[in-house]
């Protein structure tokens, strides 16, 4: 052959007598077959051949295959982003006419998508506290398809009732998915609790070093993914093979960063909860639900000062980072009624358990004496 085709056909050796330690990256748009007839059947299904990578890639099946696992579920999509995953969900669950049950203080971008799915697609959306099974049970209708959740809500860390919840959708024919991002499968496993779909910001705490986006879908049952997979390749919404990569190796160290959070949590939440500066501390306690085995790594306070001293303190910080994320090895700061919840009214705000002055704190795996240093000057130049 001449060398402009030889340059173009490299062959990647495929190791014989030894395997990689790290799962490799499939960096690879398209996969070449011998047997032609072959190219179908990766087209057909998720348990076929990789053809495509919209359709299947095997750095991204790793990382599906791992969550599925962590999380006892039987099979798994990852997605772009965390939005990707319950947009997803949502548009592939629902048709016009159906009903939704979710709770008040969901994710502010799940929020706005279920907002829309009211306004375009006629989709009724009623929500509840999370709490009370007769609430629930007063809230199914016949066409009710979803209950959404969060195990422990962004941002209010409120803590849904999933072990009594789940019965009664189960009983009524209704999907319970449950978005597990705050808990993570080393806190709180809902498919062990009635749940039939997990849903994961990846972006998160799986990833955990604020250099990833990306999102996962866990499914109880074969048949719910095989439907939702269909969508996937539709819509477009796979996660890429370096980003799957990325993911994968945070899952290697999730154990050990969610303890540290834990920690430093009960640290910061403890000295929050006795400074004059603050108001409220909003942080689930060790046992609050039986279901939730340990802190999240991120919580919520109210400052006395309202809005202007949450804008104040967070200026003021030097440790803690203002940004819009959280479970990062970093301690990250955010003011929800402006960003993440930035679409809701004042009395939409209340419904979900904020305020305009509600300050979201998700707290990094630095050593905690640092972060309280950081937070006590800040505190003490916003009490001025």
């Amino acid at each position: 052959m001449h060398p402009d085709t030889r340059m173009v056909h490299i062959e990647a050796p495929a190791p014989a007598t030894s395997s990689p330690l790290a799962v490799p990256i499939y960096q690879t748009s398209s996969f070449a077959f011998d047997d032609p007839e072959l190219i179908a059947d990766g087209l057909n299904g998720p348990d076929g051949g990789y053809t495509y990578s919209r359709f299947s890639n095997p750095t991204v099946r790793a990382l599906e295959n791992a969550v599925a696992d962590l999380e006892g579920g039987a099979a798994a999509i990852a997605t772009s982003s965390g939005m990707g995953a319950i947009s997803l969900l949502l548009h592939s669950l629902l048709s016009t006419g159906d009903h939704v049950i979710a709770q008040r203080d969901v994710y502010g971008g799940t929020h706005a998508q279920l907002r829309d799915l009211e306004n375009r697609f006629g989709i009724e959306v009623t929500r509840i506290d999370g709490l009370d099974p007769a609430e629930l049970r007063a809230a199914v209708t016949p066409r009710t398809k979803v209950l959404y959740l969060e195990t422990v809500a962004n941002p209010t860390g409120h803590i849904s009732d999933l072990p009594a919840l789940a019965p009664v959708a189960r009983e009524a024919g209704v999907l319970t998915v449950v978005d597990n991002t705050f808990a993570t499968p080393i806190f709180c496993r809902p498919i062990e609790h009635g749940a039939d779909i997990v849903v994961h910001s990846a972006t998160k705490f799986l990833g955990g070093h604020s250099d990833v986006t990306g999102g996962l879908a866990v499914f109880a049952d074969r048949a719910h993914y095989e439907q939702v997979w269909e969508h996937a390749v539709e819509f477009g919404t796979t996660a890429d093979p370096f980003a799957a990569w990325l993911i994968i190796r945070g899952l290697h160290t999730l154990g050990l960063r969610m303890e540290r959070h834990a920690a430093n949590v009960t640290r910061v939440a403890g000295r929050l909860a006795t400074h004059p500066a603050v108001d409220r501390v909003t942080c689930p306690q060790p046992g609050a639900a039986a279901h939730i085995t340990g802190f999240p790594g991120a919580f919520c306070f109210d400052l006395a000062g309202g809005h202007d001293a949450g804008v104040r303190l967070m200026s003021r910080l030097r440790v803690i980072r203002a940004a819009a994320s959280l479970g990062s090895t970093q301690s990250l700061i955010l003011h929800p009624a402006s960003t993440t919840h930035r679409q809701l009214t004042t009395e939409q705000l209340t419904e979900s358990h904020l305020s305009p002055g509600t300050i979201r704190i998700a707290v990094g795996i630095e050593h905690p004496d640092d972060l309280l240093a950081d937070l006590e000057q800040a505190l003490d130049f916003v009490t001025r």
